[in-house]
């Protein structure tokens, strides 16, 4: 009996192709897992791409919450 051997790849798609996704891997015997970032990983993920806002003070602060 031959072994198959198998591969794991990394996609980043769109959320509106997610179900797409599901259903063709579903037909095809695939596996499918999704990992999703904490919390705390996106945050860092912001910083390091420069998506951060330094309040200027407590009110500059309030109205970028607010916006």
């Amino acid at each position: 009996m031959a072994t198959v051997s198998k591969e794991r790849f990394y996609l980043e798609i769109p959320s509106i192709e997610v179900a797409f996704l599901r259903t063709l891997a579903k037909k095809m015997g695939w596996t499918l897992k999704r990992e999703r970032k904490s919390g705390i990983q996106q945050a860092l993920d912001d910083v390091e791409a420069g998506r951060v806002h330094e309040a200027k003070n407590v009110d500059d602060l309030l109205e970028q919450l607010n916006a």
